[in-house]
């Protein structure tokens, strides 16, 4: 198994993505951390977990890690789509502060963990919206935009340490997070065709990409955005 003897911190592991990852990397052996705000009854018995509200202290995580952290996923989002008029001031701070400071402040709190690994990962999450033009994601786009910044930066200022930096863009996924926008036949229909690939995405699609890019396999990635969108991001079917 790949990940035997690893130790792998998700933040935001108790649904959708971050559930699913929490499922596989238990069952390629890594010794599995969550933190986040509310625990998830079907996780494996030897997933060790910490209550962390991101919005809130930070400051638990160096004290629930172990001294040696050799993975680091911030899997913490939100779907926030209003027309821009209707954008406030205060959400586009909280969804920086839940996208972009909370990923920041989570690899700080890990940094000497991720450090003392000698070879570490960091996978953040992002979405399609953030380098697509998208009506209604004015918010959500910018901070992810922003979370991109941060990945790229973090990825030449931690190559010394031997600590990659990454980040997976998906686009609409079936997650609890995207329930509103798949509740009904005719918009996961509609939603399936707007992806070239004919089909949205589900949270194994992702978590897989996320696996690899904290996997050995990947030993040579660092500073990309790897979109993981069944085509939404680049290609033009339509024409």
């Amino acid at each position: 198994m790949r990940f035997n003897d690893k130790n792998i911190l998700v933040i935001g592991g108790s649904s959708g993505i971050g559930l699913a990852l929490v499922n596989s990397l238990n069952d390629d052996g890594a010794n599995v951390y969550v933190a986040s705000r509310t625990k998830n009854e079907s996780w494996p018995t030897q997933v060790n977990y910490q209550a962390i509200d991101v919005l809130e202290n930070l400051e638990p995580i160096a004290s629930f890690i172990p001294g040696q952290l050799h993975g680091l996923v911030y899997s913490v989002g939100n779907i926030n789509l209003k027309p821009f008029a209707r954008v406030s001031e205060k959400d586009l701070i909280d969804d920086f502060r839940l996208n972009v400071v909370g990923a920041a402040l989570s690899i700080q709190h890990s940094l000497k963990s991720l450090k003392n690994a000698g070879n570490a990962s960091v996978v953040l999450i992002s979405s399609v919206a953030a380098t697509t033009g998208m009506g209604f994601h004015s918010s959500i786009s910018a901070s992810k935009a922003a979370l991109e910044g941060l990945a790229i930066s973090l990825a030449a200022e931690l190559s010394s340490s031997h600590i990659r930096v990454n980040v997976v863009a998906p686009s609409l996924t079936n997650t609890p997070l995207a329930s509103k926008l798949l509740n009904t036949p005719e918009k996961m229909e509609a939603s399936a065709k707007r992806h070239p690939l004919g089909k949205y995405g589900e949270p194994a699609d992702i978590s897989a990409a996320i696996s690899f890019l904290l996997s050995e396999e990947s030993s040579w990635i660092t500073g990309q955005v790897i979109s993981v969108d069944g085509g939404m991001g680049k290609l033009r079917t339509n024409l």
